[in-house]
């Protein structure tokens, strides 16, 4: 996610990183564990089975899962922290879980055999952040609820909306390259990697200015002003988008980067003729939006207040996803007028049989089955693969990915979610 609307992200500082020999033979040794995974045979199968999904030409379903609810999962201290400085922390943080997820749930994850140093580029984000009020059912984790304070109330409080300013700090990128190459020297190479895949989702982020009933009211009451609203989102998101193609800053994401709320990027049709490897425009890589929010709201409300503005977006990406949460069954004759839309989402609470029906095999169809089951005071594994197993028996013949999210808990038993990798990999490969 490039932005994150509860507050606004410092700019990178250029600061040399000095790693005690404590935390580098920490770091070695898992990046060591790492780099022998990589070099498994399977890595490059999968990416096959990838690719041949995006491009519609399906072996089987796919399986991944994100979004975990990491608080919960540790086990052995397979998680728990070892090094003392803060930058090899959030180097430990990493590797750990993704070699804890290659352990216990890999599904059809893919291991690179080189470790991504992200460009240290800053933007200075929409100028508005959400006032919120907070409730927390855990203190370490990551979903809460939220009550919004309305900010936006009328067509003057859209300047509060600023055109973002995006810079890259040269010195900084360097400094952290550096230190990542001295303590990953002859283990695994360093590779400097930008912007990829970018969550575009402009009613993410109105909602949260505007209030949600305050937001649905004005789609009747005040539609201009809601028009007027998108549109400067629209708007500022391609400053962005500019900036960031201008200064060379974005990278490939046809690869294992996840893309839009589902699975990994794979693809032959990308990054496409006009490649140029030493400059990466956005025809070269995925686009993809949503409206969540508009769940409920009418297909033609969906098209005229979300997907039409979003247009503007998606027609400068080479392929595109549409959707998350929001159930899009009864929407298909809006989003066939996307322009090369290839993956949709399908979430637990769309019409399975009605989203396959009309959207046949032209589409990969991202399946999202419900985290709900991790919650409950026991896992029922049967229900599980059944409800997963109902979805491929519908979508007989489509492209489907299965893709597990949102896992907010699992009540502290990890080994349910393992459980899960297991059926679902049983369920695809039975399909």
């Amino acid at each position: 996610m490039l932005h994150d609307p509860s507050h606004h992200t410092p700019p990178p500082q250029a600061v040399e990183v000095h790693v005690q020999q404590t935390d580098k033979n920490v770091l070695r040794a898992l990046a060591s564990e790492i780099a022998t995974i990589a070099q498994l045979p399977v890595h490059k199968e999968k990416a096959k089975l990838w690719q041949a999904l995006n491009d519609l030409k399906p072996v089987r379903p796919m399986v991944w899962l994100n979004e975990v609810c990491w608080h919960e999962m540790n086990v052995n201290d397979e998680l728990t922290l070892r090094c003392e400085h803060p930058w090899a922390q959030d180097q430990e943080r990493e590797l750990r879980r993704l070699l804890y997820q290659w352990r216990h749930m890999p599904c059809d994850m893919i291991v690179d055999d080189f470790l991504t140093c992200p460009l240290m580029f800053h933007s200075t984000d929409f100028g508005i952040m959400e006032e919120v009020d907070i409730l927390k059912t855990s203190a370490e984790g990551d979903i809460v609820s939220r009550h919004f304070h309305v900010q936006i109330n009328d067509v003057d409080d859209l300047e509060k909306i600023k055109m973002p300013v995006v810079s890259h700090n040269k010195h900084a990128t360097e400094l952290h390259y550096q230190a990542m190459c001295d303590v990953y020297s002859g283990i695994m190479p360093v590779k400097k990697i930008g912007q990829t895949h970018i969550w575009f989702t402009p009613w993410d982020f109105l909602i949260r200015w505007w209030g949600i009933e305050n937001a649905m009211m004005d789609l009747i009451m005040r539609p201009e002003l809601v028009h007027a609203a998108v549109d400067r989102m629209v708007d500022a998101w391609m400053v962005e988008l500019d900036q960031l193609d201008a200064q060379n800053l974005l990278s490939l994401d046809c690869n294992n980067t996840r893309i839009g709320s589902g699975g990994y990027g794979y693809t032959g049709e990308l990054p496409g003729k006009d490649f140029n490897p030493n400059h990466v425009h956005p025809q070269n890589m995925w686009g993809c939006s949503n409206a969540q929010i508009f769940s409920e709201v009418s297909p033609e409300m969906h098209w005229e207040f979300a997907i039409e503005h979003d247009l503007r977006w998606l027609k400068r990406f080479g392929l595109t996803y549409y959707g998350c949460c929001e159930p899009l069954s009864g929407k298909m004759e809006q989003l066939k007028r996307i322009p090369n839309l290839r993956k949709i989402s399908a979430s637990p609470w769309c019409n399975s049989k009605q989203l396959v029906e009309q959207s046949g095999a032209a589409y990969v169809l991202s399946r999202k089955p419900n985290p709900a089951v991790f919650a409950e005071d026991g896992f029922d594994p049967v229900r599980a693969k059944r409800e997963m197993t109902e979805f491929l028996d519908i979508a007989k013949g489509c492209p489907v990915e299965l893709i597990m999210k949102d896992i907010s808990t699992v009540r502290n038993h990890p080994e349910r979610l393992w459980a899960w990798a297991k059926l679902a990999m049983e369920a695809a490969e039975e399909s």
